[in-house]
């Protein structure tokens, strides 16, 4: 049985190329497969959405101007997404959405009415499969060359690229949990920032990353 009805994309390194606190729509590149994966997704029914830290606007360093510029521009690309959330705090804020807390997950989910278990989470590194995890969702590592060697180790699910990620969500079993990853063959704090959806109260997701020194989104 595989009854997904939701993918959720990590956004820098998973969708589109990883550029270290990008507020520059002109710098979005979506990563190769991108454009295939979405439009499957879409062909089979099953919603979409971005769930991304964004550190960068807690740093002062983009902001959430820069936020909805960008994603416009990717929904321009790939789009339209059905939702997006994101977290615009910094490491240290002791938030409840900045993955690998499950606080973005859920609340994409929410807005999809999609239970998180009918959820997949698809991320290049290990806190994206942690925040899905802790959310109830399914995951599926996309490894890059950031990502640890330990992460790869203990994902839930593997995929070489973000295509055969997608086809894994969509006609993997999903039976059993645990044990060695599979791997695919291959084949208000803020206010809202991306324009579609958004949350608000301190401490909680908004709807609009990008990482500095890559890990640190």
């Amino acid at each position: 049985m595989n009854p997904v009805r939701a993918v959720l994309f990590d956004r820098d390194g998973t969708l589109v190329e990883d550029v270290p606190y990008n507020g520059d729509p002109d710098r979005v590149r979506p990563v190769e497969g991108a454009r295939e994966a979405v439009r499957l997704l879409r062909a089979h029914g099953v919603a979409t959405g971005v769930v991304t830290n964004q550190s960068g606007v807690a740093r002062g360093l983009i902001s959430v101007a820069d936020v909805r510029r960008v994603h416009a521009r990717v929904d321009a690309l790939l789009g339209p997404f059905d939702v997006w959330a994101v977290c615009p705090h910094g490491p240290g804020d002791g938030c409840r959405c900045r993955k690998p807390q499950p606080g973005l997950i859920l609340w994409a989910a929410g807005r999809l009415c999609v239970p998180p278990g009918d959820t997949v989470v698809i991320g290049d590194i290990g806190s994206d499969m942690e925040a899905a995890r802790r959310a109830g969702a399914r995951g599926i590592l996309v490894p890059t060359p950031v990502t640890r060697p330990q992460e790869t180790a203990v994902a839930p699910r593997t995929a070489p690229d973000l295509l055969t990620a997608v086809r894994t969500a969509l006609t993997d079993p999903w039976s059993g949990t645990g044990g060695a990853a599979p791997r695919a063959a291959a084949a208000p704090a803020v206010p809202a920032a991306a324009g579609r959806t958004g949350a608000g109260g301190s401490g909680g997701p908004t709807g609009a990353g990008a990482p500095g020194g890559r890990r640190r989104r």
